[in-house]
């Protein structure tokens, strides 16, 4: 595991930029699961201005570690915010973007959604294998749309599951421990107060630790970083 503690939310998001722009530049091809939420958003603004013209952006292939079953043009659409603050404003093939379409049904979005991923990816450990995920975490502990209440989704052998958040009930679909752990390189990214508490124990193995679904982000390459500001890092 690899702890990179930057003073501000766009310095985090500096900091990240560069880490992924030096991993894409090693790859003839990557594969990169995409995460939604505020601190994503200061990261496509980042690479969007400073990292446009250094990366060769029709070598990555993107992917979503979860959406909210929404169509693409909604508001909480985490393929909105990354089309605004990002794809629009980089030259990316349209063929590079596989969205997850929360506009369909979400069991069968699941269902295809993971067929997709079966066939895009390479394989290793004979699962599809991302190049990084890209993670949140939320107040609660979840991470992509796996929330406490419904940890035992993290199991399970398919790669996608559709989950609900557990106070509006919305419809979410969600990548799956197993491929979330099989990726060559897993990055959470955190920023904020709201989040020291959780950062700490789930870094550090205290308190509750271990009824919070990021706690079981442990990817077999050992290739784990987080990216962290001040704020979410004060108690480490």
């Amino acid at each position: 595991m690899e702890v990179n503690i930057a003073e501000s939310k766009k310095q985090t998001a500096r900091l990240f930029s560069e880490y992924f722009s030096n991993l894409i530049a090693k790859n003839t091809i990557s594969h990169i699961a995409l995460s939604g939420g505020s601190t994503p958003k200061e990261v496509f603004k980042e690479l969007a201005e400073h990292f446009k013209n250094k990366i060769d952006w029709s070598k990555v292939q993107f992917y979503w570690g979860d959406e909210r079953c929404v169509p693409p043009d909604d508001e909480e659409s985490n393929y909105k915010m990354a089309n605004e603050y990002l794809f629009s404003k980089i030259e990316l093939p349209l063929g590079n973007i596989e969205r997850i379409k929360g506009e369909n049904e979400p069991v069968e979005e699941a269902t295809r959604y993971s067929d997709l991923l079966g066939k895009n990816l390479p394989k290793f450990n004979m699962q599809p294998q991302f190049d990084l995920v890209i993670l949140g975490l939320g107040d609660d502990g979840h991470t992509a749309s796996i929330f406490p209440n419904q940890i035992n989704l993290w199991n399970s052998k398919a790669y996608c599951e559709v989950a609900e958040h557990p106070e509006t009930g919305q419809k979410r679909v969600t990548l799956t421990g197993n491929i979330i752990n099989n990726a060559k390189e897993v990055a959470f990214l955190v920023t904020g107060e709201n989040k020291a508490q959780k950062v700490f124990e789930i870094i550090d193995r205290k308190g509750n630790y271990n009824t919070y679904p990021a706690s079981l982000v442990e990817p077999g390459s050992g290739g784990l970083n987080w990216f962290l500001d001040a704020d979410a890092a004060k108690f480490l």
